[in-house]
């Protein structure tokens, strides 16, 4: 079977599919995966197909705290991604569309266009529930009733900014008006099968979804299997103990200089060693010892010799830090990172999160001694690893897939 996995975003949004596509071509797919330029060799690089999609998934600061602006931003990149993926679908076919969360509200009117089958692919809970509030509005419970309106009001709001884009793309595919908010309830009415890719550890099936929709455990960025920690790194981790990690992934660019002096001496406060990961905002500690800044390697490798990670609470830098066991220190920046804070809190594994705005180096330090000193964060961490090791989310795809297999065109 060809399939076409469609992912849009930051990198913490298209690394898992390099991982879930790998395994789909162990099992004897064809698969290509569409997704912004600067991510081609991340794709191919996991052996897949990269099929390009224009756009640019970057916000500066005060895009962040317009979100009018980044509404904006958000619906013109959209269209561009619209326009792409059905040039990425022309573009040698599939026999089966694996949407993404950003991607799915566009993939279903291709779907209805070209007869192609599609499977939701999601790595955000998006259905309203009354267990937690919608990953859009952060981690606090309005209670059942709250949450469960306030996700119906979030799947609202997300349609007006993907109305732009869907109108354009319905046009251009010569099909009828039909508007975001009513495609999506076609697809709820017809019981369209969403697969999740994070644990049960980490959110539970909530009992009030309805069929169809599955957690079926995380998808894991690919890595070469004789990829090893560059060698300094390697020989930083075996010169002490084990030290604390800090990054913020694609969040804060070009503030590298004032946050890595704000985590060198919130280490030093702490009295901990530490690893800068550069990431976008480009972090960097010049001259000091017990600290060292690298630039990206494989989290798989690099988290379990760790004592803890401050992170931006990603969905997929979540998820690393609990399946190699190690507490964590949640600095969340915008979008579902709230959400994912709030949910290591939730089950202990790590202390209370430090919103961006407010990140200090006396708070990053006070919340790192909790983290790492207090025993608690780390049992709560080793036993979400453990529940994750026994879940595994690309063979339950890939089972998925199976079941909709259909003969090659």
């Amino acid at each position: 079977m060809r399939i076409l996995i469609a992912a849009a975003g930051s990198r913490g949004d298209v690394a898992p599919y390099t991982g879930l596509g790998a395994a789909l071509r162990r099992a004897g797919h064809e698969v290509a995966l569409a997704a912004t330029e600067g991510f081609g060799p991340l794709v191919r690089d996991a052996g897949l197909e990269f099929r390009a999609l224009p756009g640019d998934t970057r916000a500066d600061r005060a895009d962040l705290a317009d979100r009018r602006q980044l509404a904006r931003k958000a619906a013109s990149f959209l269209v561009d991604v619209g326009r792409g993926l059905s040039g990425a679908l022309a573009d040698g076919g599939a026999d089966l569309l694996l949407l993404s969360t950003t991607t799915a509200p566009l993939g279903w009117h291709l779907a209805e266009a070209t007869g192609t089958p599609t499977l939701g692919a999601y790595l955000q809970p998006t259905a309203p529930t009354g267990d937690f509030p919608p990953v859009v509005t952060g981690a606090r419970s309005l209670g059942r009733l709250g949450n469960r309106a306030a996700g119906r009001f979030a799947l609202r709001m997300a349609d007006r900014v993907y109305g732009t884009a869907v109108g354009e793309l319905r046009d251009r595919l010569g099909l009828p008006p039909l508007p975001a908010h009513a495609m999506r309830r076609r697809q709820d009415r017809d019981g369209w099968r969403i697969l999740h890719g994070f644990s049960t550890a980490l959110v539970p099936r909530p009992a009030g979804w309805r069929p169809g929709l599955e957690v079926v455990g995380n998808w894991w960025p690919y890595h070469r299997p004789e990829e090893r920690l560059p060698a300094d790194l390697a020989a930083f981790l075996d010169a002490g103990p084990p030290p604390v990690l800090v990054g913020f992934g694609s969040m804060a660019a070009g503030e590298g200089k004032r946050l890595g002096g704000l985590a060198v001496a919130a280490l030093r406060r702490a009295g901990l060693r530490g690893v800068l990961q550069g990431g976008a905002a480009g972090l960097v500690a010049d001259g000091d010892d017990d600290v060292l800044t690298v630039g990206d390697v494989s989290h798989a490798l690099l988290f379990p010799r760790l004592a803890a990670v401050v992170h931006h609470a990603g969905a997929g830098t979540t998820a690393a830090a609990l399946r190699a066991g190690v507490p964590a220190v949640a600095v969340p920046v915008a979008g579902d990172q709230p959400f994912w804070a709030g949910r290591l809190t939730a089950i202990g594994a790590a202390p209370d999160p430090v919103p961006f705005p407010g990140l200090t180096a006396e708070r990053l330090a006070d919340a790192l001694g909790r983290a790492v000193r207090e025993p608690g964060y780390g049992r709560a961490a080793a036993q979400a690893a453990r529940t994750m090791a026994a879940e595994d989310g690309a063979a339950r795809t890939a089972e998925a897939v199976q079941r909709l297999a259909v003969p090659a065109r």
